[in-house]
């Protein structure tokens, strides 16, 4: 484990509860945390040192939480010590460094993966199951908000520490790769660290995605938005009820004309399914050992991180821009390092 801060201390929480794998090192560099490690994971060595762990021939595989602008050096040294990998998001802050951390991976040939937590989410996978079904209709459009007051994070903008949420959730329920993204933002609370992000994406299908994401905000909101042709669905992470599907929309007569007043409002019932919730991030880790075992590849694999940078990439160069829309790298790019 490389990194016990205040979301790696919950890594070592869950792994050293699971049967399958056994926590054996712990890297953080706060000896403040010492205690709460061994408390949490009483067999495990404690160590200041990223290299103590990655050299130790016991380590089969890491868990890599330590600050976002250390990911890729530590990712890297990982793959190249022949280690399975679990990095957090972001994978990287750009779209190079997130395909070096690919082909090492690739020349590896062990396991990588990225913590895109809300994809273990049980609310999305279903989400993401009900779009397949055709149940839901054609996609227009998503509108996504994760924003409360605070943590103020000096190391981060508020796009590259919420963006990865949504965009990994967008990913893996669509399943396409935007072609443009424009993006505002700005800093009202620390010069040059945007806390206050708006980030539309387009996509070649017509769908439309929206983002707001901030810490500068009143409220709490995880709300995420997906409205179809037949049905809208709702994810309120929030709310004790977790998923909604509204039979709502507009319906077309047979013998449709150009004329908008012969559409129809249809406004059916309101359906809250019951969701069987697990804690996402004890499905992440499992599903990261059940990959190791099986030699199969993840769902948040690094092809997935490499996407996600480049929507982040160009999302922060149009944020520079003031806004202009920016093409999206093509996917083509991490394609190609898979072949490695």
């Amino acid at each position: 484990m490389l990194g016990a801060g205040s979301w790696g201390i919950n890594h070592v929480r869950v792994l050293a509860g699971e049967p399958r794998c056994k926590v054996v090192a712990v890297a953080e560099p706060d000896e403040a945390k010492r205690a709460l490690i061994a408390e949490l994971a009483p067999g495990a060595r404690w160590t200041a040192s990223a290299a103590a762990v990655l050299g130790a021939p016991d380590v089969d595989a890491v868990v890599i939480a330590a600050p976002a602008s250390t990911h890729v050096e530590l990712a890297i040294a990982a793959f190249e010590a022949g280690k399975h990998v679990l990095v957090e998001k972001p994978l990287a802050r750009t779209l190079a460094e997130a395909q070096r951390v690919a082909a090492a991976a690739a020349r590896a040939g062990t396991v990588g993966m990225v913590g895109h937590l809300m994809v273990f989410h049980s609310a999305v996978r279903r989400i993401r199951e009900l779009l397949r079904s055709g149940s839901l209709g054609r996609p227009f459009y998503i509108h996504a908000m994760r924003v409360n007051l605070g943590r103020i994070r000096s190391d981060e903008t508020a796009l590259w520490c919420f963006g990865p949420h949504d965009l990994s959730m967008i990913d893996y329920i669509l399943g396409e790769h935007p072609v443009t993204a424009s993006a505002c933002g700005t800093a009202v609370l620390q010069p040059g660290i945007e806390d206050v992000v708006f980030v539309t994406l387009r996509y070649a299908s017509g769908i439309l995605a929206n983002l707001h994401l901030s810490w500068l905000h009143p409220r709490k909101e995880r709300r995420f938005t997906l409205v179809c042709s037949q049905q809208m669905v709702e994810l309120d992470d929030v709310s004790p009820e977790k998923l909604r599907i509204y039979d709502k929309g507009y319906d077309r007569p047979p013998a449709f004309t150009q004329f908008g007043e012969f559409l129809t409002i249809r406004d059916g019932d309101v359906h809250i399914p019951k969701v069987a919730m697990e804690e996402p991030l004890r499905a992440e880790l499992r599903h990261f050992l059940d990959c190791i075992e099986r030699g199969e590849k993840p769902v948040t694999d690094l092809a997935q991180g490499v996407r996600l940078t480049a929507i982040l990439e160009a999302a922060e160069r149009s944020v520079a821009a003031g806004g202009a829309p920016l093409p999206v790298a093509d996917p083509a790019a991490w394609r190609d390092i898979q072949q490695l």
